[in-house]
């Protein structure tokens, strides 16, 4: 495995725009009941929050399947893949190559590819977005915290709801309230793997509930 090249993000993960880091809570106000199937989920997002991940956009060629970049580097859409690879043994990464080999043109055309890249496809944004909806994983977005369950995976344009679009995100649904009453979020936005109270911050683009079977 070796580091090919450093790209912007928006150019090569159109992803996880490091942003100023929300506010990490360590203490939420109170947790909340997890259905059987998610806890595998909401437990490896969970130990996502104790490894130390230097947020690193770079461009890294991979193995497959069953590819990593380094532990010690990552964006938003690893903390998704690492979790579902822990919690189910679910590789996003051959999921994802093998739907866009057989429906290519049903994938977002944003970088100008004209084939798959497997070690880089499952690491945007927008193709984890349509992957989920093709799968029929998707959920309706709504602005009801009580939809939004432990291990149910939410997309954002990163725009603080000013409606103009913005940098793509994805993290996963704690098992924790925020001092709001909202539920927190499991993500990378740019200080490494955190806990925050951002649910409706942005434009929610994407509600997901990804429980695959084990293999």
């Amino acid at each position: 495995m070796r580091i090919l090249f450093s790209l912007g993000i928006s150019v090569m993960l159109a992803a996880c725009k490091p942003v100023s880091a929300q506010e990490f809570v360590p203490e939420p106000a109170r947790s909340v009941t997890v259905a059987e199937d998610a806890k595998p989920l909401v437990a490896a997002a969970r130990s996502r929050l104790k490894s130390l991940v230097v947020y690193d956009p770079s461009y890294v060629g991979i193995d497959y399947p069953n590819g990593d970049v380094p532990a010690t580097m990552g964006v938003c859409t690893d903390v998704v893949i690492r979790s579902l690879r822990k919690a189910y043994g679910f590789d996003l990464q051959q999921a994802v190559h093998e739907d866009m080999k057989e429906n290519f043109s049903a994938y977002p055309a944003l970088w100008g590819h004209t084939r798959t890249d497997k070690n880089i496809d499952h690491r945007r944004v927008p193709n984890l977005e349509i992957y989920f909806m093709r799968m029929g994983q998707d959920l309706p977005i709504t602005k009801d915290p009580k939809n939004y369950k432990p291990g149910d995976i939410v997309a954002w344009r990163l725009d603080g709801n000013s409606g103009e679009g913005g940098p793509a995100h994805i993290g996963i649904v704690s098992d924790r309230l925020g001092v709001t009453g909202n539920p927190l979020i499991i993500h990378n936005i740019g200080g490494g793997p955190e806990e925050s109270d951002m649910l409706f911050g942005h434009q929610i683009t994407g509600h997901y509930r990804v429980v695959p079977e084990r293999p």
